[in-house]
């Protein structure tokens, strides 16, 4: 007899639909009216409910059906939603890529996940049949919005009118057509929902495998964690993000913006949005922040309708926090989940404690503080160690206060890349006690005598020096306090062991270029006041530093080594 648990994370549409039909389920950005304002058109969660299953139903009928891998490049959109929760109602697995990774790390992509559909818009179908992406595998395409490029390629308009052109026998000659009825599959607890791609900031872009188990638990953790409710409206900033805003209940707002530069997003039409809608919860990167907190604040503008704004990607420095305070209600907090695409969340913690207590820690050099650990993961501080580690042992840890590796197990952890096996047993620690894996977050850090985890940088940016090992973050926060300073980062020179640290810097713009040397000096003096940092003594200036292609905030430290080698060569 099959125990299994069924489990599919599309039965929450469904559910919604049942309960507030006529609620609205997504706005989207459609042109603009007389004035110029952005007019938006919408679903309710009754019509995103059917439409995803004439699209469920349609994708059955051609064989894009459970377990199988369905590429899906679309823009945030209506269709976005409807294809995404109509292809988990039909078991299929969305393969998500970033298209801002560029286009060779896109094909890598496809080549390793062989997929067997393709979804995209025109301009995603088009440079499918032109470089050949997925060719030896992908046997449907289906081609969103546009006019068809190929008879070989079906419109999402197609699938939608699938149901209603069935064959008259099958529904009686001359009877009315009845709806589509409920397309869900019987998806277990434990089958793949979805492969998701890391962005590649940190390696080579590594396709993670979502079950639909793991994807009930995040969103039951957002849920609790936050005190999200039904009923909520939400700005989602972050195209993956925001599909949890309908299995939330929370109605998902569109903003016209370009999702992959969130660092040069317009400020006042976030603010439109959150205006025109009420907006109670926002999603946005530490680089959306502080461009929307930059610009809003030189006006007297009040966010009046948060009631929590949530940042993920990076750290979010203080000043980032405290700018974006002034323009939300007191009580009103930011908070800032750690994890990763492979385990999220991890461990979070708000903005009121961050600026009342643990940022001071950060200037002085401890690292950045990411809260605790979220109920039910366990966190391990470790032994840090480049080699692969094959079965956990309690004598890995370490005690509190010392840096060591991050490593994470519980409920959001995913057990595997796809067909990555080395990746796997590197980044994957078997645990005999619980069946299941730890795995090992990238990132050092320790615990603190209160239970809270410190991050102190990525593992692979530390930089051995012949004197000891310095970490990324603790360094950088020290110099990061001077006025003029954006950010800075540290990077390594030569072999590991007898590298020679180089602090690369990046000024606020505008401060002219006759200022940097005396802010060199200074920022050497500020260096020579911690033991952790006064072997610093090479500073570069940089324009602006190279950052991830998903959230604008991970600093492209790799890309700032061969740089800063180069330069001081």
């Amino acid at each position: 007899m099959n125990t299994s648990k069924l489990v599919n994370i599309a039965s929450h549409l469904p559910k919604i639909a049942r309960e507030r039909p006529d609620a609205i389920a997504v706005y989207a950005p459609e042109g603009q009216d007389c004035q110029g304002r952005t007019r938006h058109t919408h679903l309710s969660f009754a019509q995103l409910d059917r439409d995803s299953d004439r699209i469920a139903f349609s994708l059955q009928k051609r064989g894009i059906g459970r377990g199988v891998r369905t590429v899906l490049m679309v823009k945030p959109s209506l269709d976005f939603f409807s294809v995404t929760f109509a292809l988990f109602k039909a078991g299929a697995v969305p393969i998500l890529i970033d298209p801002g990774m560029g286009l060779r790390n896109i094909g890598a992509c496809l080549r390793e996940a062989e997929p067997e559909a393709f979804i995209g818009i025109r301009k995603a179908v088009l440079a499918q049949r032109i470089l050949g992406w997925g060719r030896k595998t992908i046997r449907t395409v289906v081609q969103v919005g546009g006019i068809g490029l190929s008879s070989r390629y079906i419109t999402l308009n197609e699938l939608r009118l699938d149901w209603f052109t069935q064959d008259e026998n099958q529904q009686g000659a001359g009877e009315a057509h009845e709806e589509c009825p409920p397309q869900l599959a019987a998806t277990e607890a434990e089958d793949t929902a979805a492969i998701l791609f890391t962005s590649g900031s940190t390696g080579p872009p590594k396709g993670v495998v979502y079950s639909h188990a793991i994807f009930e638990e995040q969103v039951r953790q957002l849920r609790t964690l936050y005190h999200i409710e039904p009923g909520e409206i939400d700005l989602c900033t972050f195209p993956l993000f925001a599909l949890f805003a309908p299995a939330l209940g929370m109605t998902s707002v569109i903003p016209e913006m370009n999702p992959t530069r969130p660092a040069q997003v317009n400020a006042w039409k976030i603010l439109s949005a959150i205006e025109d809608f009420g907006v109670t919860n926002m999603f946005g990167s530490p680089a959306l922040l502080n461009r929307v907190g930059l610009d809003l604040s030189k006006s007297e503008t009040q966010l009046t309708s948060l009631k929590r704004v949530i940042s993920a990607g990076a750290p979010v420095p203080a000043r980032v926090l405290k700018r974006f305070k002034t323009l939300v209600k007191p009580h009103v907090q930011i908070f800032t989940p750690y994890g990763s695409t492979e385990a999220l969340p991890v461990c979070s913690i708000g903005s009121d404690e961050i600026l009342a207590e643990t940022s001071l820690g950060t200037d002085t050099g401890q690292g950045v503080c990411v809260g605790q650990p979220v109920l039910g993961m366990r966190i391990e501080i470790i032994t840090i160690s480049d080699d692969a580690i094959m079965s956990w042992s309690p004598t890995l840890s370490m005690p509190d206060g010392e840096i060591g590796e991050i490593v994470a197990q519980g409920a959001v952890v995913t057990s595997s890349y796809f067909h990555r096996d080395v990746a796997d047993k590197l980044a994957k620690i078997a645990d005999p006690q619980t069946g299941k894996s730890f795995h090992r977050m990238g990132d050092l850090g320790y615990r603190d005598a209160r239970g809270r985890i410190w991050f102190c940088g990525r593992k692979s940016h530390r930089v051995i020096t012949s004197s000891g090992t310095m970490y990324t973050i603790p360094c950088e926060g020290v110099f990061n306090t001077h006025p003029d300073v954006f950010r800075t980062a540290l990077v390594g020179i030569g072999r590991p062991g007898a590298q020679r640290p180089v602090l690369c810097v990046e000024l606020w713009p505008g401060i002219e270029i006759s200022k940097h040397e005396s802010i060199r000096r200074q920022l050497l003096e500020i260096g020579a006041k911690f033991n952790h940092t006064n072997d610093i003594r090479t500073l570069l200036f940089h324009k602006s530093f190279p950052v991830d292609i998903r959230h604008n905030s991970k600093i492209f430290r790799e890309k700032l080594a061969i740089w800063a080698a180069r330069q001081v060569r």
